[in-house]
């Protein structure tokens, strides 16, 4: 915890490990120093990025594994967010998934963009690869300007998604970081959603049930549902080394692992077909199937209660229920895979239904049945009960929707 912006600025590497001489340290020291198919390893040193745009736009500042360069040009931001005030960085060292996260405010008059036009914004980057040579990058991006006002539908249909968790997730643990306000960071997150519901939602007057996204604006709430329930910002239960750990990957990987952080991927595996994706939820956790839960920290192989009766009968070892066998190894084999690929290696849990292990499953799935509710164990085929007080993921967007029109109606009055 005390070392973390050390091995922050300095592109260092954390594991979250018992002792050096566990498996999961051993095999994740190994991986650092993996090769590619020219026998070279896999990563530069030196890195600097500097930024250049259009003078509509000014650069605010970049959150990653860097430091500034304290270059103060005319198109750096008063306005700062994480490491502001120049349009340079360095990153002492990068591998294929380091990512930095740049931020930019549009500085025409009262923060319309002008007209007409392209905005432009150039990344160079330069760093030494690791045979000696000096490689340089350019990359160079132009977008039309729109109106907010006039033509909202060309801005939405500009959004991403998972990027814009990705982005939201960075600054919520730089302020996080920097204010240490848990409470006041999560009350940030709801206003900003309900911003953007204000901005891109459609509802019908005085009819909450009525409001839809556009469908590329569809999965964010839910991203920053699970981002409010994640470890980055409930800290409850985990100590201030763990925290460290998990902040500072989520600071340094790429979109596609920031989003198995911020929502993991759950997987079925059951008589019932091939393996295939579930919702991430307590309905899905069922007696008679295997779930693969992919968290990026964690690699949880979750037994159902009849599977898990199954195996203590052994009919895995009897020739005769071969399918069982293969159903059991399916999982395992899936989650080598990962173990294999995965820097740092994850945690591998192998738990049955009941006991204390499965706890890894039933923190991250939404609650959508508890032990407050009328459904529980005691229903077939209708998912396991979890022993929580937070609300579920429909509670969630049914406030979400009460609270957007009645923002609406306010400003309504306001305006009257």
């Amino acid at each position: 915890h005390e070392m973390r912006h050390l091995t922050m600025q300095t592109g260092g590497h954390m594991v979250l490990a018992d002792a050096f001489a566990t498996t999961l340290f051993k095999q994740s020291y190994q991986m650092l120093f993996a090769t590619n198919d020219k026998g070279e390893h896999k990563m530069g040193f030196n890195v600097n990025v500097e930024v250049k745009t259009t003078r509509e736009l000014k650069v605010a500042g970049a959150l990653g594994p860097c430091f500034s360069l304290q270059r103060k040009t005319p198109n750096v931001s008063d306005t700062e967010i994480g490491i502001g005030g120049t349009n340079a960085w360095q990153l002492c060292s990068a591998d294929p998934t380091t990512t930095l996260a740049i931020f930019f405010e549009v500085s025409s008059q009262q923060g319309q963009p002008p007209a007409g036009g392209r905005g432009a914004v150039q990344f160079i980057s330069q760093y030494q690869h690791i045979n000696g040579t000096k490689r340089i990058r350019v990359t160079t991006l132009a977008r039309h300007w729109a109106d907010p006002i006039a033509n909202i539908q060309h801005v939405a249909a500009g959004f991403d998604q998972e990027v814009s968790s990705a982005l939201m997730a960075r600054i919520a643990v730089n302020r996080n970081e920097t204010d240490n306000d848990g409470p006041d960071v999560l009350r940030w997150l709801d206003r900003m959603l309900i911003r953007l519901c204000q901005k891109f939602g459609d509802f019908q007057k005085e009819d909450a049930n009525s409001f839809k996204f556009p469908d590329n604006f569809t999965l964010y709430p839910q991203f920053m549902f699970h981002l409010r329930r994640s470890m980055f910002l409930q800290v409850f239960n985990n100590s201030p080394d763990e925290t460290a750990y998990y902040r500072h990957k989520l600071m340094k990987e790429d979109v596609s692992n920031s989003m198995i952080m911020i929502q993991p991927y759950l997987y079925s595996y059951s008589f019932n077909g091939p393996p295939e994706p579930v919702l991430l939820d307590s309905v899905s956790i069922v007696p008679d199937r295997i779930l693969l839960m992919d968290t990026f920290f964690h690699i949880v192989i979750y037994h159902g209660d009849t599977i898990a009766k199954w195996i203590e009968k052994k009919y895995h070892e009897d020739p005769n229920h071969e399918n069982f066998r293969q159903l059991l190894q399916a999982p395992i084999d899936d989650a080598q895979e990962i173990l294999a690929t995965r820097f740092p290696m994850p945690r591998y849990v192998n738990c049955v239904h009941g006991d204390s292990q499965s706890r890894f499953l039933f923190a991250k799935v939404n609650p959508s049945q508890t032990h407050n509710t009328m459904y529980g164990y005691t229903q077939e085929g209708s998912g396991a009960s979890v022993l929580t007080e937070d609300v579920s993921l429909q509670v969630f967007m049914e406030h979400l929707k009460s609270w957007q029109l009645l923002t609406h109606l306010n400003d309504q009055n306001v305006a009257c």
